[in-house]
């Protein structure tokens, strides 16, 4: 009896518990729909998110029948190999700030066809981080394949008088410049192609399909033929860092000119898997996106680019308990994110956050030099350069 009587009142303890703390959830949304504009903002952020997990999984459909398509018609070539592409950025991240000004990004991993191996040059050895990373491309052998095959040439033991008669050229011929692959060319050849083989898909009597001018990377407008909705499609192309959730993109450098046959190394895979880690373990009455949404918006116009309040944000998540992130807590969240970043420009330190980072997650995969590497400090400049530190002080103020 003592037993049952123990029993019942630690039952009675946890469902006090429980009422206590949804009482607390229920006047936490009411402190949050206190303030007229936070209450506008937080309304304007659901609208935002209904329906756009249809809409990025409608794009990504499309996109990999696309692809589906290239690989079928470019079977027998020696065309890059077009994988499943992965969507990317802040339309699939789920903190778009703009939707009617949204763009979904989607990386096209590419493999090297038969008879040819991509060889990533990733910067200076020791290096992890490299601003002109280039992928040679080598010939390779194919006599074993040969045996299993009729009709395959091998590279490395026929002349190219015997390519040029079959019609064969090498990718080295068509998408290189010199040793080394080149981006201007593989998205010229992608978007020449892009319109005829889009007929050939099952979803091409639904959309219509129009190429913009891009010069690293293939930009879309599909046209649904029944509603008018225009979605606005941008596929980069790159090849993997070994087995890492690192890429050699074909994404603009953040520096100036980009040549042709330099890849920046692109996080983006990366970025979105730690986004879902941390939505995995936040619970569904997280508002981190939100408030990233919200600082997405409000940063346009200062000196602080999204990639600078994007690390920020991230180390935040690290560090603090995920749970503190709840809905009733947005102000709260806001706040911790501005105060993390005052005391980053007050240090003149901002550490890359997948560089030397041992409290990134070990479900993302980097290079085996990223986790050894020494942390890189991305408010470097403030420290060489006092008029940036003032203009980024006057910027804060502004936030």
């Amino acid at each position: 009896q003592k037993r049952n009587q123990c029993d019942n009142h630690e039952e009675e303890t946890v469902e006090e518990e429980m009422e206590q703390e949804n009482e607390e959830e229920g006047k936490g949304d009411e402190e949050f729909c206190e303030f007229v504009d936070t209450r506008r903002f937080a309304e304007c952020a659901l609208a935002k998110v209904q329906g756009r997990d249809n809409r990025c999984q409608l794009v990504e459909e499309l996109m990999n029948d696309l692809l589906d398509a290239f690989t079928i018609l470019c079977s027998d070539s020696f065309f890059p190999v077009l994988l499943p592409a992965v969507g990317v950025g802040s339309a699939f991240e789920g903190w778009s700030p703009l939707e009617e000004d949204t763009v979904y990004r989607l990386l096209v991993p590419m493999q090297a066809p038969r008879g040819h191996v991509f060889i990533p040059e990733v910067g200076t050895k020791g290096k992890a981080l490299a601003r002109s990373s280039r992928i040679r491309v080598e010939l390779r052998c194919t006599c074993r394949v040969r045996q299993l095959l009729r009709n395959v040439l091998c590279f490395l033991r026929n002349l190219e008088d015997k390519l040029r008669k079959n019609l064969q050229p090498s990718l080295l011929h068509t998408f290189c410049t010199g040793s080394y692959l080149d981006v201007q060319k593989i998205v010229t050849w992608f978007n020449v192609q892009v319109p005829t083989v889009w007929t050939v898909t099952r979803h091409a009597h639904a959309y219509d399909l129009k190429v913009l001018p891009s010069c690293r990377s293939c930009k879309l407008q599909l046209k649904n033929t029944s509603s008018g909705e225009k979605l606005l499609v941008e596929l980069l192309f790159g090849v993997q860092q070994g087995h890492s959730d690192i890429f050699l993109s074909s994404q603009n450098s953040e520096v100036g000119f980009t040549p042709s046959t330099v890849w920046p190394q692109s996080f983006a895979v990366a970025e979105k898997k730690f986004l879902q880690y941390v939505a995995r373990n936040a619970g569904p009455d997280s508002c981190h996106l939100s408030c990233l949404s919200f600082f997405a918006h409000i940063q346009v116009g200062t000196g602080f680019s999204i990639h600078t309040i994007r690390t920020v944000f991230f180390h935040l998540l690290t560090t603090n308990n995920l749970k503190i992130w709840r809905r009733r807590n947005f102000l709260t969240g806001l706040e911790n994110i501005l105060q993390h970043l005052q005391s980053c420009l007050k240090e003149k330190r901002l550490d890359h956050f997948f560089l030397g980072n041992q409290k990134v997650p070990k479900e993302i995969v980097l290079p085996c030099n990223f986790r050894a590497a020494r942390p890189l400090n991305l408010f470097q400049h403030l420290e060489q350069d006092p008029d940036a530190y003032c203009q980024a002080l006057h910027d804060f103020r502004v936030l």
